[in-house]
């Protein structure tokens, strides 16, 4: 979508969110998600395997560069965000609020206009699985 006021343009894309509920408390959750050790259990697609660089700084290796993201975490506020270290507006973002005595886990991505719907379909099966992974590590 395109946002034009005055002689500012915004261009904004496609949000897709899913949540799941999560049988604890709500500051057990952030915790798990905001260390990026974690990362690797819930996420592997996404970081196989990740490398403490310094911070909330983590290297993902793979074929080629490192891909290095960010672990933007507020605690208190139930906020975790996996964003790129050179992109800080493209990423993964997390919210945990609380359901009564659990938590609800909130994973929202964007993606560009024009991305192809069985693009969009195909990374949403992907997120459905990892809020599934987080659920069963930090249930357990």
């Amino acid at each position: 979508m395109r946002i034009v006021s005055g002689m500012t343009s915004i261009e904004t894309g496609r949000a897709e969110t899913r949540t799941i509920t999560i049988a604890a408390a709500p500051a057990r959750v952030v915790d798990y998600l905001s260390d990026g050790r974690h990362l690797p259990e819930w996420a592997p697609g996404f970081a196989p395997a990740v490398e403490h660089e310094q911070g909330d700084v983590w290297r993902i290796p793979g074929a080629g560069e490192p891909r290095r993201v960010v672990v933007r975490a507020a605690k208190g506020h139930g906020v975790v965000d996996f964003v790129s270290a050179d992109a800080p507006n493209q990423g993964l973002f997390a919210r945990v609020l609380p359901n009564l005595a659990g938590a609800e886990l909130i994973f929202s991505l964007f993606f560009p206009e024009g991305t192809e719907p069985s693009a969009v379909d195909a990374q949403m099966a992907v997120l459905a699985q990892e809020l599934e992974a987080v659920r069963e590590r930090v249930e357990a």
